[in-house]
């Protein structure tokens, strides 16, 4: 299970995430530095961390890395959840309360949440009732013209 990130591990990762592409120490550096005064060694360092704790996965690009998400920041989010619902001694309870936190806004993401799992459940038991497709048997191989009778005979074969 995932440990939670740190605020810097977070704050390189929600970059990483946002750009979706391959990005270097440098690039993330430049924009923390809107925010707040850092060294391009500490976020190497922590951009070296995060490939230690797979996290991301790098690639050499010249004399740099480019660094890449190894998993979307949504599967991030479900495993912490996961993680920390499994933790509770009643499961039915934790959800009740962590439902009465949320907002209008993260119920209905929820609702839409609940009817997406429905109808790729519904989906999966029709497929699995229907049993796997059926192959065509491949037709017997004939001799040329056998069993074709006038019009379905190709023209070689009347000759």
């Amino acid at each position: 299970m995932p440990r939670q990130l740190g605020d810097l591990e977070d704050a390189v990762m929600t970059r990483v995430w946002q750009w979706n592409r391959p990005v270097t120490v440098r690039e993330v550096l430049e924009d923390l530095q809107r925010e707040r005064s850092i060294a391009y060694t500490t976020v190497m360092t922590v951009m070296d961390n995060l490939h230690q704790k797979g996290w991301v996965r790098r690639e050499v690009e010249g004399r740099a890395y480019r660094y890449t998400a190894v998993s979307t920041r949504a599967a991030y989010a479900a495993a912490l959840m996961n993680e920390a619902w499994s933790k509770s001694d009643n499961p039915a309870a934790a959800l009740v309360a962590f439902f009465g936190m949320m907002s209008p806004e993260q119920r209905e993401a929820l609702q839409d949440a609940v009817r997406m799992v429905r109808v790729d459940r519904t989906e999966g038991e029709r497929q699995e009732a229907a049993g796997p497709p059926e192959e065509a048997e491949p037709e017997a191989p004939r001799a040329e013209g056998a069993g074709l009778r006038g019009a379905d005979r190709p023209p070689e074969a009347g000759r």
